[in-house]
Parts: structure tokens; C-alpha cells; sequence
């Protein structure tokens, strides 16, 4: 298991992730960071998330892998 933790940022704006999650592999951080971007993507409201991008990194803060919410979302209809 490794903790690695989920920062989402756009070019204004960053959330850092303060506690982390554990996880098994780089399958399952994959699978974790794209239900960051659908929870994300749920909040009411009109923000557009499709220029964020889940940044995941590892407990030294070394970024192992990035997720734009654009390929987890698709385009607008």
C-alpha cells in the first residue's frame, strides 16, 4: 500500500489534498483520481472542470502521474 495524495488544479486555482488515500497500485490511484474528478464534477453549481487536472503525488509530494478532467469527463454536449 502507498499513500498518495490527489491535488486538482486549473491555472487560477489549486485544492491540495490533506490526507491522502492509501492504494494498492498505479491501477487503483488511476481508478481514485478519476472519482475525484466525478465527485468534483457533481457540486452544484456552473463551474466548468474540464480545464482542472488531478495532479497525484506521492508522500514527498513527487507527482507520479496526471489526469486531466477533460479525459474523464468528454466534451460538453
Amino acid at each position: 500500500m502507498a499513500q498518495l495524495y490527489f491535488h486538482c488544479s486549473n491555472s487560477q486555482t489549486m485544492l491540495v489534498d490533506q490526507r491522502g488515500t492509501a492504494v494498492r497500485d498505479l491501477i487503483e490511484a488511476r481508478d481514485h483520481a478519476a472519482s475525484v474528478v466525478w465527485s468534483l464534477a457533481m457540486l452544484r453549481g456552473p463551474q466548468d472542470w474540464r480545464d482542472w487536472v488531478v495532479h497525484v503525488s506521492d508522500d514527498l509530494d513527487e507527482e507520479i502521474f496526471a489526469v486531466p478532467f477533460a479525459s474523464v469527463l468528454g466534451k460538453p454536449h
